[in-house]
């Protein structure tokens, strides 16, 4: 039987077990998924060496803490600086990034010619995942920081009227508002968005976080990480099968 599973801090609310498991009992496959709760990364030797997996995703707070415990990076995981997805091959882990594809299909039907430049709050692994692809299909880029380190980040005091009309597309990449702390959000300007802004929220639990409930009341067209999970996961199993 062959053993997958998902490294991250506080996975008890984890979408993927319950994707994967589900899966593997719906499809007939041989396989279990568990959840590896780290509490830092000082056992990450041990988990990848002698765990016996044939894959690992990785979550917050580790997809860009795993990479020097790798052999080797795909060219995209190497383009973002992180990674979300380990795998296994001829003795070596090599990491992969399937966030990036994930996102990319999630928003595809969304996207409009109002949406020139994007607005990502956080600035962790995630958020370079997203930043690739919207890099990638023409956007400028943008991020929104508690402490901003370089002329690309601002501070969240920073945001305000004149920018918003400028970015109409938000992505919030941080995981404030996933369950169970459904009444915490970024400190965001909300009353400035409008019928043109598109907001995403990566986060898929619950369904509508108060940071997509906020941006709908202003006339907001908004996403969940729902489909990008979904997306990512299912990539993660195309690669793990891979000859």
């Amino acid at each position: 039987m062959r053993k997958f599973g998902l490294i991250g801090k506080t996975l008890s609310h984890s979408f993927s077990k319950v994707f994967f498991s589900d899966k593997f009992e719906k499809d007939g496959i041989s396989a279990t998924y568990e959840n590896v709760e780290l509490s830092d990364l000082s056992r990450i030797k041990a988990v990848l060496e002698e765990g016996g997996y044939s894959g690992l995703n990785v979550t917050i707070p580790y997809k860009k803490e795993i990479i020097p415990y790798l052999d080797e990076l795909s060219s995209e995981a190497k383009a973002i600086g992180a990674v979300n997805t380990v795998v296994f091959r001829d003795g070596k882990t090599i990491g992969h990034n399937t966030d990036a594809h994930g996102f990319h299909q999630s928003i595809k039907p969304f996207l409009t010619n109002a949406h020139e430049r994007a607005l990502l709050l956080g600035t962790g692994g995630a958020s370079l995942a997203v930043a690739h692809v919207l890099k990638g299909i023409g956007l400028e880029v943008k991020w929104v920081s508690r402490t901003p380190e370089n002329d690309q980040t601002f501070a969240y005091s920073e945001v305000n009227e004149h920018m918003l009309k400028a970015f109409r597309m938000i992505v919030n990449c941080t995981p404030l508002g996933t369950y169970p702390n459904v009444d915490d959000c970024v400190a965001f300007p909300f009353q400035f968005l409008t019928p043109e802004h598109f907001c995403v929220d990566l986060i898929y639990n619950p369904t509508e976080t108060k940071f997509l409930r906020l941006s709908r009341e202003q006339g907001a067209t908004i996403l969940n990480g729902e489909s990008m999970l979904r997306e990512q996961a299912l990539k993660a199993w195309q690669l793990w099968n891979e000859e």
